[in-house]
């Protein structure tokens, strides 16, 4: 909904938020990406304190988004193809993968998100 369309159920324009569409797996790959991949970090941002770089984090998903403007990419996975798994721009932060079925480091974005709100840093 936050990019500009979605190819999910043939195209349909969205919010426009982030400027880009959200494309279905390529064929050939297993849909849905589905259980656990690395989020390689392509930037430091406070929602990533105490999280390592190439921490893993669970996908359930057949579609992922690629933004026109690479600088918002805050994380990338890689599954038949290099995507996009994570956003951020200005006060928006947006994942491909579960946070909430991601364990210790789901907990630590969370954590961190909510800190990140409370502070305003």
């Amino acid at each position: 909904m936050l990019f500009s369309g979605t190819e999910e159920g043939g195209w349909h324009e969205c919010l426009g938020v982030i400027p880009g569409k959200v494309k279905k797996l390529p064929p050939g790959l297993k849909t849905p990406h589905m259980g656990w991949n690395q989020v390689k970090q392509k930037f430091s941002h406070p929602i990533f304190n105490g999280i390592p770089d190439g921490a893993h984090f669970y996908f359930v998903h057949s579609y992922y988004a690629e933004p026109q403007d690479m600088s918002v990419v805050a994380g990338m996975t890689e599954y038949g193809v290099p995507m996009c798994s994570m956003v951020v721009k200005d006060n928006l932060v947006a994942t491909q993968f579960h946070p909430e079925k991601s364990g210790e480091q789901g907990l630590r974005m969370y954590s961190n998100f909510l800190n990140m709100a409370l502070t305003g840093k």
